[in-house]
């Protein structure tokens, strides 16, 4: 049995340990049976490729075992960004997507990412059926298939913009500075900027497929060089992609950093408040709760799911859905794609500030005194499975207080959260509601511990006895 087991979003591994060549091949295989199968083949696979060492020959691999399966491929001549890849595979009407990518992780890792024949991530179900032909014998075709080469951006870099009102962002005269942690993203708002004539400044621009000093994920500690260059560069907002541009961090004209919740929050009211387009919105387990009261003001349903965007992708494609996301910065927008887009969504976020004349800073600080304060931290906890595991069954044995803080519900939709009576809201106006969440990486050493409250260091105290809790059982 190969190490090949794909997760949420494909399958990662570690470069020349389990992500090698012979690896890949066995999911190519897989991806190939699948397509075979249940798909109309005929119409090709697009392949992408991002900014990590070996990602183009990885590509070309894939696109190797695809071909000699008798499937027609479209194989990318230079990096591309995941939302470009699966605007392709929806444009071109074609059978899927494949993208090489390991997204935010570190240097060493690659991947295999599968998009759907809808432009979006492969849902659970096709996920489950690829993986049912891992390590299955692929036979060869009677005539090798055609492998064209063919550069998706074009057709996606017009699309993005056509969907923003760069006009509107030049007269505004804010600037913004650029960070595409050396990914995918590079050079595509640079270049939209240039044409419109609005003002930006850039970084981490050029390829490195070592990521110096970071890992692409656009939030602390990664982007704590964001921050310092927004303040000194005198932008007006910055926009981070992640490694291969689906996911978006950003940084207000402080300096300060503003999460992915507050950024699903602002691109939803500006779609109710100057859009009105119809649907409902979807949200992650993990994800801030203020998305559900600025829902219920608009009168919108909201639908709460797992973690990881093929759930937001699967209600998409049931119902008609205006936005959705999760944590890490990943946000789709049903009319564009029913998938991530880190670079959409930066172009939308200028657009915002825009239409509303305000700063980032400032649609942040609106933002908290309509809905309340909503502050959210998160810690990745690098741990043993024993450990985590242990975590995990104790937590679901359930605690009757954590930090001091007394636990009135829980629940266990993905991963195991604790809703908490803290007086420190009880005592502010329209305040969050206190929640801690913890969930185990099904495929790294790795528990997540999230938490969102009413203030800064309400969830400071509670992430802190939440690790203590983890590490050695004590919740006090």
């Amino acid at each position: 049995m190969s190490a090949v087991k794909f997760g949420t979003d494909g399958w990662r591994g570690i470069i020349a340990d389990d992500f090698t060549y012979a690896n890949v091949r066995v999911a190519a295989s897989a991806i190939a049976h699948y397509v075979l199968e249940h798909e109309d083949w005929k119409q090709g696979v697009c392949i992408g490729w991002d900014t990590r060492f070996g990602s183009q020959s990885f590509a070309k691999v894939v696109a190797e075992v695809l071909a000699t399966a008798g499937i027609p491929v479209a194989l990318a001549p230079v990096v591309t960004p995941t939302p470009a890849l699966s605007f392709a595979v929806r444009g071109r009407k074609a059978a899927g997507g494949v993208m090489i990518t390991s997204s935010h992780n570190p240097a060493e890792w690659n991947g295999v990412k599968y998009k759907a024949s809808y432009g979006g991530s492969g849902k659970p179900s096709i996920i489950a059926a690829i993986e049912t032909y891992l390590d299955k014998p692929l036979p060869a075709a009677a005539a090798k298939a055609p492998i064209e080469i063919v550069d998706f951006n074009p057709e996606y870099i017009a699309a993005i913009t056509a969907f923003v009102d760069l006009k509107a962002i030049k007269a505004s005269g804010y600037k913004f500075l650029i960070d595409t942690m050396y990914g995918a993203g590079s050079g595509i708002i640079a270049g939209i900027f240039t044409e419109a004539g609005i003002p930006f400044a850039t970084m981490r621009s050029e390829f490195n497929p070592a990521f110096p000093g970071i890992n692409p994920e656009p939030i602390l500690p990664h982007i704590a060089l964001t921050q310092q260059l927004v303040v000194s560069e005198k932008c007006d907002a910055g926009f981070v992609t992640d490694g291969d541009a689906d996911r978006i961090g950003s940084v207000d004209e402080h300096g300060n950093v503003v999460d992915a919740h507050k950024i699903f929050a602002i691109l939803l009211k500006w779609l109710l408040d100057r859009k009105g387009w119809p649907g409902d919105v979807t949200r992650a387990f993990n994800t801030t709760l203020m998305l559900d009261r600025i829902a219920k003001k608009y009168g919108r349903t909201l639908h709460e799911h797992g973690i990881g965007f093929k759930y937001v992708c699967d209600l998409m494609l049931e119902k008609e859905i205006l936005i959705g996301g999760e944590e890490s910065g990943g946000v789709g927008i049903s009319k564009h794609l029913p998938e991530r887009d880190g670079l959409l969504n930066s172009l939308l976020l200028a657009n915002v500030m825009a239409d509303e004349k305000k700063t980032l800073g400032e649609l942040v600080a609106a933002l908290q005194d309509e809905f309340g304060e909503h502050q959210y931290g998160r810690v990745d906890m690098h741990i043993n499975d024993e450990l985590k595991q242990s975590a995990i069954s104790r937590a679901k044995a359930g605690v009757p207080d954590i930090a001091g803080l007394k636990v009135l519900k829980m629940e266990t939709l993905d991963g195991i959260k604790f809703f908490l009576e803290n007086p420190v809201c009880a005592d502010k106006p329209n305040a969050a509601e206190t929640w801690l969440l913890l969930r185990a990486s099904g495929t790294e050493p790795l528990l997540r511990v999230y938490c969102e409250s009413c203030s800064v260091e309400s969830v400071d105290l509670v992430l802190k006895a939440a690790q203590a809790f983890v590490l050695n059982g004590s919740a006090a």
